[in-house]
């Protein structure tokens, strides 16, 4: 999906892991945590979340519950608890804190700033799933709490927890369904421990006829929040449509990216619009990114069709003078990545965020299931234009973690990495792949849920272990 984390995050947090930037070689293992056995019959994103000294873990145990584990950085055992559910009667009684065969169900964990540990999801338009610890840094002491602000809690998808520039603690979900949605951000006091509304109206609002597919909003160097998403019309998702943007200095006050102000809710009709591209165009919310070039401005990379219906990559970026936003298309695939329906579907084309380099070009990695596989295209900094294709970045993980121990004919590695001061660790575990979030007729075994300690490298927060 943001990271999104830099949670990519809403929807984007079920995409495939993004390529990582350039390391020379596998990292070697420092040392290794058992955490526990885990469910493996579909993935689901587990929060990996590592701060002040504490590492927490929130995951779905073999008997696909809700566990949440977490040690002191100085000890090697962990202490579990499972935090208790109520029924879904739209689940046909099954609880709250028991994951069934949905992918979108996943996971996000984060600490105020008293210690305090949430913990929210197991959510796909279900009531809202929230659980918050009555002690700093102590998961057993994680509490369910009934309500945030009690109102448009209902039907919660996409939770994403994040801090605005004050530190204040924020979270984002959609209200509603697919089609049919819009985006609510609450904001946490901590002298109260209350939540309120952060704005009067959803941020993004689909007016009863469409939902916006959204990234979490990310701080660039420039200070402000930058926002992209795209809209859709239906639960197929081959209706995405109009890629869009908006920033904010202080995620209240929204303006466009010549600094025209936004009333709120922004709406289809009131988004600044990066990309037009209609229905059926190849617009996915798997596959966006933003990054930033050496001038501050956003560049958006995102999946879309040419004129001759091909998937091709496309890099965006407001001009000089704000006025507009130029596009250059950086691949020349000669294959089409054709999607439609409902249900978690598995990425065929992925990209990574436009990144810096020392002589200000930008670099962009893709992966593709396809022939054309994997790469990183180098991008001349005044046009957008790639200047050469280079290798894919080796594979950061060792050999023996980025092979499947699992016997189980397409079972896959899932990674998640977190880093605290100059340390860095993989969360490791197996699941068969994404399957449109059907039952299957059987699941594998459950697969061993293990915390590696690696040399520290620049990944980006994702792990490639495949092309």
């Amino acid at each position: 999906m943001f990271h999104f984390i830099r949670l990519l995050l809403f929807p984007v947090l079920l995409c495939a892991a993004e390529p990582s930037p350039s390391v020379t070689q596998p990292a070697s293992i420092l040392a290794e945590l058992p955490v526990d056995t885990v469910w493996s019959g579909h993935p689901v994103t587990f929060a990996f979340l590592t701060e002040r000294g504490h590492q927490f873990i929130a995951y779905y145990d073999a008997e696909r519950r809700i566990t949440v584990a977490g040690r002191r950085l100085d000890e090697t055992g962990w202490t579990k608890m499972h935090p208790e559910g109520v029924a879904l009667p739209n689940r046909d009684g099954r609880a709250s804190n028991i994951t069934g065969w949905d992918s979108h169900n996943y996971l996000a964990l984060v600490l105020d700033r008293d210690g305090y540990l949430h913990l929210s999801g197991n959510m796909h338009n279900d009531p809202l799933c929230y659980y918050r610890s009555s002690r700093p840094f102590d998961v057993s002491s994680l509490e369910r709490i009934e309500r945030m602000t009690g109102a448009r809690e209902s039907s919660v998808t996409y939770p994403v927890f994040f801090k605005n520039a004050a530190g204040d603690l924020l979270f984002r979900y959609r209200d509603g369904s697919s089609g049919n949605g819009s985006d609510i951000y609450n904001r946490y006091d901590t002298a109260t421990r209350a939540w309120a509304n952060l704005l009067e109206t959803p941020l993004l609002d689909g007016q009863g006829q469409r939902n916006a597919y959204a990234m979490s909003p990310v701080l660039g160097p420039d200070g402000r929040f930058h926002l992209v998403w795209m809209w859709r019309e239906s639960p197929d998702c081959s209706s995405n449509h109009t890629l869009s943007y908006a920033r904010s200095p202080d995620m209240i006050h929204w303006e466009r990216c010549d600094g025209t102000p936004l009333s709120l809710p922004i709406t289809l009709k009131t988004g600044e619009v990066i990309d037009a591209a209609p229905e059926k165009q190849g617009l996915i919310n798997m596959t966006f990114n933003l990054g930033f070039d050496a001038g501050n401005r956003p560049v958006v990379v995102y999946h879309r069709y040419d004129a001759k219906g091909k998937s091709q990559a496309f890099a965006a970026r407001p001009s000089a003078d704000a006025s507009k936003w130029e596009t250059s298309q950086l691949s020349d695939w000669d294959f089409r990545w054709g999607f439609s329906g409902g249900g978690s579907i598995i990425a065929e084309v992925t990209l990574g965020a436009a990144t810096i380099q020392t002589d200000g070009s930008l670099l962009v990695d893709f992966s593709t299931t396809h022939d054309v596989g994997a790469g990183r295209w180098r991008l001349d900094p005044a046009t957008l234009r790639p200047r050469t294709t280079l290798p894919p970045p080796a594979n950061v993980l060792p050999a023996s973690l980025a092979a499947p121990v699992s016997v189980t004919p397409g079972i896959e590695v899932q990674t998640a990495v977190s880093r605290e001061g100059g340390r860095r660790w993989v969360l490791r575990w197996e699941t068969l792949p994404r399957n449109r979030d059907r039952p299957r007729d059987s699941a594998p075994l459950p697969t061993a849920l293990s915390v590696y300690e690696l040399p520290d490298a620049d990944t980006g927060g994702a792990l490639r272990v495949g092309s």
